[in-house]
C-alpha cells in the first residue's frame, strides 16, 4: 500500500508555527501553575510577618476586672506585652524572639522578591512565531487581585513609587534602577532562570536551622 505525502508536505512550511502553538498552550498552563505557586509564596511570607509582629500579648480593660483580658493591641504605655508577667518563655524574652522572627521574615522576603523577578520573566516569555496579545508584563504591574496588598504586609511594596521593591540578593549591593525583561530568552538563559527557581539564594538554611531548633526546644516542640 502506498500512501501519499502529499499532504505532509504541503503542510511542512506550517509544522514549525503549529508546534509553536501546541508549545504556547501548554505555556500557558505552565504559567497558570507558576503564577498559583507564587501565590501561595506570597501568602504565607504575609502570614510569617504577621505573626513576628504579633507575639506580644497586653492586658485589656480595667485591672480591677474579675475577668482577664488580653488583646494585640496596647491600651497602656507601660504594658510591656508579657501578658501581665505571665513566663511565656524559660530562657529568651520576647524582643528576641520577635528578632528572630524579623530575621526568618527578612529571609523569606527577599527571596520572595527575588522569586517575583523570575515568575514575571518567566511569564513574559514569548514564541516569535506565535502572534499573541502580549500583556507588555512590566515590574510595577500586579499579577493577580490583591498582590500589592499582601506585599505591603511584608514591606515588599513602597508606597512611594507605587511598585513592589527591587529584587536583591542578601549582602550585596545593587544600584538597579529599573529592569527589562527578556521575552525571547535563549536556552542557557532559561536554563539559569530555572536553576535560580530551585535555589534559594536569600535564605541561610542553616540558620533557619538552628532558629528552629532554639525555638522548639522553648516550645517543646519539633519544628521542621
Amino acid at each position: 500500500m502506498i500512501i501519499s505525502g502529499r499532504g505532509c508536505l504541503s503542510d511542512m512550511p506550517n509544522i514549525r508555527r503549529k508546534a509553536c502553538h501546541k508549545l504556547a498552550r501548554q505555556q500557558e498552563i505552565h504559567g497558570r501553575k507558576l503564577l498559583s505557586s507564587y501565590k501561595d509564596m506570597v501568602t504565607a511570607v504575609s502570614h510569617m510577618a504577621n505573626t513576628s509582629s504579633s507575639m506580644r500579648c497586653f492586658l485589656k480593660g480595667p485591672a480591677s476586672s474579675p475577668l482577664v483580658q488580653f488583646s494585640s493591641a496596647s491600651e497602656d504605655k507601660n504594658d510591656n506585652g508579657d501578658g501581665g508577667g505571665i513566663p511565656v518563655f524559660r530562657f529568651w524574652s520576647i524582643p528576641h524572639f520577635e528578632n528572630l522572627g524579623q530575621e526568618l521574615v527578612q529571609m523569606f522576603s527577599l527571596e520572595l522578591s527575588f522569586k517575583r523577578l523570575l515568575v514575571v520573566e518567566l511569564l513574559s516569555v514569548s514564541c516569535e512565531e506565535v502572534q499573541q496579545q502580549s500583556t507588555g508584563l512590566c515590574w510595577s504591574d500586579e499579577l493577580y487581585p490583591g498582590e500589592f496588598n499582601e506585599l505591603s504586609i511584608s514591606n515588599l511594596y513602597s508606597e512611594e513609587t507605587q511598585e513592589p521593591v527591587l529584587p536583591r540578593i542578601k549582602g550585596w549591593e545593587s544600584n538597579t534602577q529599573t529592569i527589562q525583561f527578556n521575552h525571547h530568552p535563549d536556552q542557557e538563559i532559561l536554563q539559569v532562570y530555572l536553576t535560580a527557581w530551585l535555589a534559594e539564594v536569600n535564605i541561610d538554611t542553616q540558620r533557619v536551622g538552628d532558629i528552629f531548633s532554639m525555638v522548639g526546644e522553648e516550645m517543646h516542640v519539633n519544628l521542621s
